[in-house]
Order: C-alpha cells, then sequence, then structure tokens
C-alpha cells in the first residue's frame, strides 16, 4: 500500500492500460478527456469508494463491541467508537500523514507534509491518498476500545486515540509504507505487508494487549481462585451484524490497498486480493468453528465470529500474494489460533471482552509471517516464500518486522497508559463499573425500558 507506487501505477499500468482500451488514442479529441486524466478520475473514485467500505468498518467495529458486551456499557461503547474516529482524523491530518509520508529521516519518521500543507503534484490527489490513510489509521486505534471495554475512563480514551493515531501508528507506516523506511524500502529489510496485518492490526493488538494488562480484569472476571468466570455479552445479533459489516468493509481495505484499478495488472491484482479475502475469512470461521466444538463440546457462535475476523486479518498482509489454496490454509491456522489465543489469555489473568488480541494481534503475526511462507505471486515481495522455492530470505525479513514493530508498539503504548493511570487515571471507579459506564460516564443508558425495571434509583431514570 505504499504511496510511492501510485506514479508507477499511473504511468505504466493506468495510461496505457487506458490508451490499449480506447485503440491507442492519447490526446483529448473535441475537450474530451485524455487517457491518461482518465485513469486519474478511476484511481481516484476506486480510493474513495474503498476508503467508504473501510471508514463504514467503525459501524462494525461499534456494533461488535457492544454486542459482545453488558448493556450497560452500550451507550459508552458506541460513543468511543465516535469519537475515536474524530480524534484520530484530527490527530492524523495534524501530524500522523506527515510522520507516515513526509520527507524521511534515516528512514525511521517523515518530517514534513504537516496539517496536510502539500497538494500534491501529478497524478491521485493527495488529499484522496490522505483520506484512504485516515481510515487505516482509524481502525489501528478503534481495536484497542474492545480489549480494554467497560472500564476505561471515556476521557482517558480520547487520549490514547489521539496518541496512537498522532505518532505510534504513523511511524510504523512510514517504517513500511512510505517508500523510504527502513523495513521495506531499497536497500532495507524487504519486510512485506501488503494491506496491514501487522502494519494496522497488530499495532493495534499490541496496544490493546498493554492497555488490558495495565487497566487490569474487570470485576468478577476472575474468581478468589484465579477461574476464569464468563462475562456474556448481551446482544448476538449486535455482534453478528458488526461481524458482516466488518467482512464488507475488507472488501474496501484489502483490494483498497493496490491503490490504483486502472489496467490490466492493477485489476487482476484487485481481482486475485478480493478473492483471497473472502477465503482467508470463511477458512478462519471454518477453523475457529471445529476447533471451538472439539474443546467445547458444542459449536460457539461467538468463536466463530472471531474466527472470520482472524481469518481476514491473517490473510491482509499476503492478499495479493499468495493464490487461493495457500489463503485458506492461512485461514485455517488463524481460526485455532484465535480460540486458543482467547484461553491463554485467561491463563494469564489478561481480560480482553471482545478477543482483540488473538483476532488482531496473534493472527496478524502469523499473517504476515505466513508471506514468507506462502507467497507465490512476487508482485512487490521481490521474491516467492519458503513453500514455493523462495528460499528464507523472505520469511526473515518479515521476522524482524513482526518483532521490531511489536516492540515499539508496546513499548510505547506501555509508557502512555502507564502514564496516563499515574496523571488523570486510566480506570473508572468500582461504583461506575457495578453501575455501568452510560450512568457513570455520561449520564445516560441506551436501554432505559431494561435499566428502568432493574434500577431505578441506580440508573437515576425517573419512573414518571
Amino acid at each position: 500500500m505504499r504511496l510511492t507506487w501510485r506514479k508507477t501505477v499511473l504511468g505504466l499500468g493506468g495510461a496505457l492500460g487506458l490508451l490499449a482500451l480506447s485503440g491507442g488514442t492519447a490526446l483529448a479529441q473535441d475537450g474530451a478527456p485524455t487517457t491518461a486524466e482518465l485513469a486519474v478520475s478511476m484511481d481516484t473514485f476506486f480510493l474513495l469508494f474503498a476508503a467508504g467500505l473501510v471508514f463504514f468498518m467503525q459501524a462494525g467495529f461499534a456494533m461488535l463491541t457492544a454486542g459482545l458486551t453488558r448493556s450497560k456499557n452500550t451507550t459508552n461503547i458506541l460513543f468511543k467508537n465516535l469519537m475515536d474516529f474524530v480524534m484520530c482524523s484530527l490527530a492524523f491530518w495534524a501530524v500522523g500523514w506527515g510522520i507516515a509520508y513526509g520527507t524521511s529521516a534515516g528512514g525511521f519518521i517523515g518530517t514534513d507534509q504537516f496539517f496536510l500543507s502539500s497538494e500534491g503534484g501529478d497524478g491521485v490527489p493527495i488529499y484522496i491518498s490522505w483520506f484512504f490513510q485516515v481510515v487505516f489509521a482509524g481502525t489501528a486505534a478503534t481495536i484497542v476500545a474492545g480489549a480494554m471495554a467497560e472500564r476505561t475512563k471515556f476521557s482517558a480514551y480520547l487520549i490514547y486515540s489521539f496518541l496512537i493515531s498522532l505518532f505510534i501508528y504513523p511511524v510504523v507506516v512510514h517504517w513500511v509504507w512510505s517508500g523510504s523506511g527502513w523495513l521495506n524500502s531499497e536497500g532495507g529489510w524487504g519486510f512485506t505487508d501488503f494491506a496491514g496485518s501487522t502494519v494496522v492490526h497488530s499495532v493495534g493488538g499490541w496496544a490493546s494487549l498493554m492497555g488490558a494488562i495495565v487497566l487490569g480484569p474487570r470485576l468478577g472476571r476472575f474468581g478468589p481462585d484465579g477461574k476464569p468466570r464468563a462475562i456474556p455479552g448481551h446482544n448476538m445479533s449486535l455482534a453478528m451484524l458488526g461481524t458482516f459489516i466488518l467482512w464488507l468493509g475488507w472488501f474496501g481495505f484489502n483490494p483498497g490497498s493496490q491503490l490504483s484499478i486502472s489496467g490490466q495488472v492493477n485489476a487482476d491484482t484487485v481481482a486475485l486480493v478480493a478473492v483471497t479475502t473472502n477465503l482467508g475469512a470463511v477458512a478462519g470461521a471454518f477453523g475457529a468453528l471445529v476447533t471451538a466444538w472439539l474443546r467445547y463440546g458444542k459449536p460457539d457462535l461467538g468463536q466463530a465470529i472471531n474466527g472470520v475476523l482472524g481469518g481476514l486479518v491473517a490473510i491482509t498482509a499476503g492478499c495479493a500474494f499468495v493464490n487461493p489454496l495457500s489463503a485458506i490454509i492461512i485461514g485455517l491456522i488463524a481460526g485455532p489460533l484465535v480460540v486458543f489465543g482467547a484461553e491463554l489469555l485467561e491463563r494469564l489473568k489478561i481480560d480482553d471482552p471482545v478477543g482483540a488480541v488473538p483476532v488482531h494481534l496473534i493472527c496478524g503475526a502469523w499473517g504476515t509471517l505466513a508471506v514468507g511462507l506462502f507467497a507465490s505471486v512476487p508482485g512487490n515481495t521481490g521474491t516467492t516464500g519458503l513453500f514455493f522455492g523462495g528460499g528464507a530470505t523472505l520469511l526473515i525479513s518479515q521476522l524482524v518486522g513482526i518483532v521490531a514493530i511489536g516492540l515499539w508498539t508496546a513499548a510505547l503504548a506501555g509508557v502512555m497508559f502507564y502514564a496516563l493511570k499515574a496523571t488523570i487515571g486510566l480506570r473508572v471507579s468500582k461504583e461506575e463499573e457495578e453501575a455501568g459506564l452510560d450512568i457513570g460516564e455520561h449520564g445516560v443508558v441506551a436501554y432505559p425500558d431494561l435499566a428502568l425495571a432493574s434500577s431505578p434509583v441506580t440508573t437515576g431514570v425517573s419512573a414518571d
């Protein structure tokens, strides 16, 4: 998804592709746009459409998280998903974009284009590129909400969403997608992540893990003997709706990361990515379903939901570089990782209400590593994976990138969360958590009839 692909795409795939389709006419006739202008228009609309699908994933995260948590926290969950994108957009406009795509300082960080000061030159407008990138930044930040749900202060949430989008995430983007970063640029490590299994999802997953550790588990999540206690979500219909919205959004997330659809090469790649993305999702669902059924004796909808998401996360890094069969294998492995990852967190006494860490961190790392194993359509990887005769070069590059990005994100997120805990506070009071964050943080409830029936005094809802 590197922006530096754009000029090459327009110069070769775009202009030449449409030139061929138009019968060789490159010059405008009677005021009609040239083929190059048509290519720019087509690619601009493609990015706008893809960005719209990714933006709609915010609704998917909101529905999924609300459904998998308790009704007394629904307003708080929805409010955080709204403000997540608000804070992200402001941060990424002011500083994040410049850090991600500005002139590189040693391959580590961008140094200009702050406040979106550059309007760009030829090709796809920089404004649509920014819009496509900001919805990705919003995805990375909103992942954290699920792992820290039902006990985090609203004010702290606003601050950490802003900081993740301002600095933590953009630096990783610069390393990998800027075309000048030390992990991916010519002369660099050759780390490859097509649409963000690690750049987006593992960054969100690492931040989620650190936040859940610093925050601590919800009240009653683990008994006095340390054994986990289930805290069921209140609405599986919402969770299922959120899953389908996220699944739909991924068809903008992954195919859109080609950044262009004009020309045969780009069209072929977008088509391949759509197919591998879907196959990764269904294989992830099947793998999680079978694993949970064998372990718990009954098919579990929650595990199947996270299997879909885990498969989608895993295939995101290699969706343009693997064949359909490899996509199914990657998804089939992601499904069990979701189940076993959730069990591991319970053994470690880490509370993640929606399974954000297994889905985004564990499956993101697996999918990124899988590129080094299954890449058979070289494209921008420059080589094939270990299982297709490419040796261990790409696999080693992938491992280096996973470790480097993990260390960066975990360290900065840990410092950020501990700083918030020591200053304004990260967690609500025991009384607020018991009553629900809807009342404690916002003074309203999502379901007034339920609140009135359960405890009119606690909710503050008048019986009149």
